[in-house]
């Protein structure tokens, strides 16, 4: 017999990457979902556009209000994807950012409550710092590292310099790792022909200048110069996914057949499978990437738990689901925890349910998921005895 709860799964679970958009805004107007809005640019999947007050800061923010950093890549172009970087303090993850199309990055304070999360991918902070405007003197002492499939990463750590001298804490560098299970780099990338790789960085540029019909028109070039193109198939299948188009599944696909140690398509195929309610696909595409990437990345988890949720894994989906959580401080994928809180509740575990739930409201705006939210709340109520 299904728990109230259950019964009362939320559309934004099932269908994460349609209503990624409400999570965030409370609605479908003014979408960042590129499934949502066709005409978007790069920035709607992959956060370049987002970091134009990188310079600003750097010339006019009040020294101990934000940091500064950069990531090199090593005998290696930066990906087109942005690169997770990650502050770490007391062995616990405080803070997450994305690095931009130069491989810079931005750690500013994000107010938790009323953050507009579209925008917030340069930085996630557990806790609300943006009541101590100094975050630089909160993170003192913190390590600061990238993390990119099949590299090695370099550790920079926040030294008291930075209260008083420059929010500029360095370059964090990524080397290759020998022998790794999978990367973001494909090796279909270097063995291509002269005139598929030339496709492909056009593609680019036109890509960063927000020109996507053109990039695609030569990433389409590219692929079919050159069928075995792992990068030129994932990066066509992202202005597909973006453009809402049925061929986005096919192009991801054919990128993780051409490299199978290629580990970036599969949260792709992952997300439109999730979409498709293909759950056992949902399931075999996080299971592969995550041996691909055994560290995984917080959308990973989460689509590994809804995955697995769905066909019945409940246990493997709870573990999953937490570690989502436990990567992913100011909840960028905002719907783990309530995804948590759902498996939590499906084997009688309703008092940390509740909890869950409750601390879903602190982050999750006004709107259909959080009126969910809040009836789930209403339901497990009375199932939960008041506090002596």
């Amino acid at each position: 017999m299904k728990t109230p709860l259950v019964m009362l799964f939320s559309t934004c679970l099932l269908l994460p990457a349609a209503c990624f958009a409400q999570a965030k805004t409370g609605g479908t107007s003014g979408s960042t979902n590129p499934a949502a809005n066709p005409t978007l640019g790069p920035e709607a999947t992959s956060d370049i556009g987002k970091f134009s007050n990188w310079e600003k800061l750097s010339r006019q923010g009040r020294t101990g209000d934000y940091l500064l950093g950069k990531v090199a890549v090593i005998d290696a172009a930066l990906p087109w994807d942005p690169i997770p970087v990650t502050v770490t303090c007391s062995g616990k993850t405080s803070y997450t950012a994305v690095t931009d199309a130069k491989g810079r990055f931005v750690i500013a304070p994000v107010n938790r409550a009323t953050a507009d999360l579209s925008n917030t991918r340069p930085g996630n902070v557990s806790t609300d710092v943006s009541s101590n405007p100094k975050l630089a003197a909160a993170f003192m002492g913190c390590s600061v590292a990238a993390a990119l499939p099949g590299f090695n990463s370099s550790s920079l750590t926040i030294a008291d310099r930075n209260l008083l001298d420059t929010p500029d804490i360095g370059t964090i560098t990524l080397s290759r790792e020998e022998g790794s299970a999978g990367t973001a780099v494909s090796s279909t990338t270097a063995s291509a022909p002269k005139d598929a790789a030339k496709a492909l960085e056009k593609a680019r540029g036109e890509w960063l200048d927000n020109k996507p019909d053109r990039a695609q028109k030569d990433l389409e070039k590219a692929v079919q110069i050159y069928p075995q193109f792992a990068e030129a198939w994932y990066q066509l299948g992202k202005l597909r996914q973006a453009a809402n188009s049925s061929d986005a599944l096919d192009a991801f696909s054919k990128a993780a057949a051409a490299d199978p140690k290629f580990s970036l398509p599969y949260e792709r195929l992952a997300q439109l499978n999730a979409l498709a309610k293909n759950w056992p696909a949902v399931a075999a595409a996080t299971a592969h990437e995550l041996e691909l990437n055994p560290r995984g990345t917080p959308d990973i988890w989460y689509y590994s738990a809804l995955g697995n949720f769905n066909i019945g894994k409940k246990d493997l989906a709870e573990a999953d689901a937490s570690k989502a959580l436990a990567m992913d401080p100011l909840h960028t994928q905002p719907n783990t925890e309530q995804l948590l809180a759902v498996i939590q509740a499906a084997r009688g575990d309703y008092t940390d349910a509740l909890q869950h739930l409750r601390s879903c409201l602190t982050y999750i705006p006004a709107g259909p998921n959080a009126d969910i939210i809040k009836q789930q709340i209403a339901q497990l109520e009375p199932l939960v005895p008041a506090p002596r």
